[in-house]
């Protein structure tokens, strides 16, 4: 289906964002009245610039507090109707977004109501315009789509019909049951479709409508399921975003949509209107790679945690180090970065890599660009939308390439017995991506999002959600940064697994590693909450150990110091236990906030 996005999705000038929008691939657009009255483009100029862009100007929105006001009221908004009609026919668009009033002039009267939207329809259709009715959530006498329905229906104008909002919809009435009546409205008597997604929110629906929209994929509404019955009418216009959103107006317009077209193809699957290459979701993590100007501080991390340098890469200054089957790459090539350590991509075990990238390039996340040299391994690899690379591998299928055999070996002792494997990745995200990141790693890897959490930190509320394979092979906790400021804001941490954490941690301080000390007080109250065994939790108070159970198991992890933005972090899970020791992630922060406070000392 053709699709659409309202200029008042996008950040910048109108210029700006009708460039975001055809390079993103949107077929059309829905000017947004503001937009066009801060632009020093005329109507004529903005016509042809979405001409020239390959852009249809799909709807002219809004027109507020139209029907069922004072007769002198209504005089006067056929007034501003007959300028407003006039103007389309500069700009080329032939439908205009009229609003339920929210006047306090407005009377409770559904048959005035009909007889003004009739008059209004007949000046449009003197100027070739059609008038899409939408019920506001909050509108003083209309606010269901069905009650508006009801007023078009007894209207009887051709060039009037209804604007369904899932917004409008769903943040009123999300039982299904009552969406089925939405299939009683002939499709060619909806004009229009807007899209937007919002988390569940209990507070005023004006300012959620307002400031917390997203699009679809990144909320709590059923969307598609929505669409589903839209479509049930016949209904064959274009699927237009219509986002008010604090995030999206301060992000840069050009990836903003690029992330409203993804969530559309992603729509549209679900929906059962779109053909995309199947997901092939990772089933494991081959490696994390980390990049730095200076290798000694990670080398002695590692090796303090039993780590062995095994192999170096051929042509790059990249070494591979491993311990058991978790393997971490130290890259000192000049990406690196001058103020530490980062995380710069994670290698991803892949059932059908041809297949993954397939569907990442489907859904606007192209294979990127790499240097390497004719006897390199062919692998693909994609950028997150927060920079990381993502890379497609298949480390134990000998019939396609493999990354390690970039590699020679290198002569190293003999590493103790294995026991780490990689449990998760967490992996802050800068503010503005957050909720793309999600909806990136759900639509393009296939990976199951969880429930987002909200925890703690010195500064106030942090959220954070994880996406994970079906198997639990791949974990990626996604949290919003820290504080600006704080050395912990864009800090990334590798879990790794062990089946004995307190002797991975003994092991570990006994050769001379540092782990993140933990204050008394968290253990005072773990003793009131738990019971453990003779001088367990004394145990874990001399290691710094944190501890959490949920309904499957029990979880104990604790972290070592942060070398640049990278920590690492020694993790067991019993009995099946299927979180990330949220409960414990306060405390966590704050002790890295001390301790950062304190080395700067």
């Amino acid at each position: 289906m053709r699709t659409s996005i309202a200029t008042v999705s996008l950040s910048g000038s109108l210029t700006e964002k009708l460039t975001a929008a055809a390079r993103a691939g949107f077929d059309g657009v829905e000017i947004f009245e503001n937009d066009l009255l801060a632009s020093p483009l005329t109507p004529e100029e903005v016509r042809a610039r979405c001409a020239d862009l390959g852009l249809t100007i799909d709807l002219y929105q809004p027109m507020r507090d139209i029907e069922a006001v004072p007769a002198e009221e209504f005089a006067r908004n056929l007034r501003r109707a007959r300028h407003k009609f006039e103007l389309m026919g500069r700009l080329g668009a032939d439908t205009v977004l009229v609003c339920s009033s929210v006047s306090p002039l407005a009377e409770d009267d559904d048959a005035l109501a009909a007889a003004h939207l009739s008059r209004l329809a007949d000046l449009a259709q003197d100027f070739g315009v059609r008038v899409a009715y939408e019920a506001l959530a909050w509108g003083r006498h209309v606010s269901t789509y069905d009650h508006a329905w009801r007023i078009v229906e007894a209207a009887d104008h051709p060039a009037l019909g209804t604007c369904l909002d899932s917004f409008h919809i769903l943040s009123r009435d999300r039982d299904p049951k009552n969406l089925e009546g939405i299939e009683d409205i002939p499709g060619e008597k909806i004009f229009f479709l807007q899209l937007a997604d919002a988390p569940l929110l209990g507070m005023d629906v004006l300012q959620w409508s307002r400031h917390h929209r997203c699009f679809p994929g990144q909320g709590g509404f059923d969307v598609a399921g929505l669409v589903k019955h839209v479509l049930r009418t016949g209904y064959d216009g274009p699927l237009s975003l219509e986002v008010f959103n604090d995030v999206f107006r301060q992000a840069e317009a050009g990836p903003t949509a690029v992330d409203a077209r993804r969530s559309l193809l992603i729509l549209q699957e679900e929906a059962g209107i779109g053909a995309l290459p199947a997901p092939a979701p990772p089933t494991g993590v081959a490696f994390a790679e980390l990049v730095t100007h200076d290798a000694e501080p990670v080398a002695a991390l590692l090796t303090g945690l039993g780590f062995a340098r095994t192999a170096r890469h051929r042509g790059k200054p990249v070494e591979l180090w491993e311990q058991g089957e978790a393997r971490i790459l130290v890259n000192t090539g000049p990406a690196a970065r001058r103020d530490g350590t980062t995380l710069a991509a994670i290698g991803l075990e892949s059932p059908d890599p041809a297949a993954a990238a397939r569907r990442a390039e489907a859904l606007l996340a192209p294979v990127l660009p790499r240097r390497r040299a004719a006897e390199d391994a062919a692998l693909d690899a994609v950028a997150a939308p927060d920079g990381t690379e993502l890379f497609l591998c298949a480390t134990n299928r000998p019939e396609l390439p493999n990354w390690r055999a970039d590699f020679e070996p290198l002569p190293h002792l003999p590493a103790p017995a294995a026991e780490f494997r990689i449990d998760h990745v967490a992996l802050t995200q800068p503010w503005h991506h957050f909720d793309e990141a999600v909806l990136f790693h759900r639509g393009v890897l296939g990976l199951e999002a969880q429930e987002s959490v909200d925890v703690a930190d010195p500064y106030g509320l942090l959220r954070s959600r994880a996406v994970v394979s079906a198997d639990g092979g791949v974990r990626f906790p996604l949290t919003v940064g820290a504080a600006p400021g704080d050395g912990t804001a864009h800090a990334r941490h590798i879990a790794l697994a062990t089946d004995d954490v307190v002797g991975a941690a003994r092991r570990f301080v006994a050769a001379g590693g540092r782990l993140l000390r933990i204050p008394a007080n968290y253990y005072d109250d773990l003793a009131a909450r738990h019971e453990f065994a003779d001088g367990e939790l004394e145990t874990y108070r001399d290691l710094g150990i944190l501890y959490d159970r949920d309904a499957h198991g029990v979880f104990r992890h604790c972290y070592t110091h942060p070398v640049g933005r990278v920590f690492l972090e020694l993790v067991q899970r019993d009995g099946g236990y299927q979180g990330y020791g949220a409960a414990n992630a306060p405390v966590r922060l704050a002790a890295q906030h001390a301790a950062k406070r304190l080395t700067a000392g």
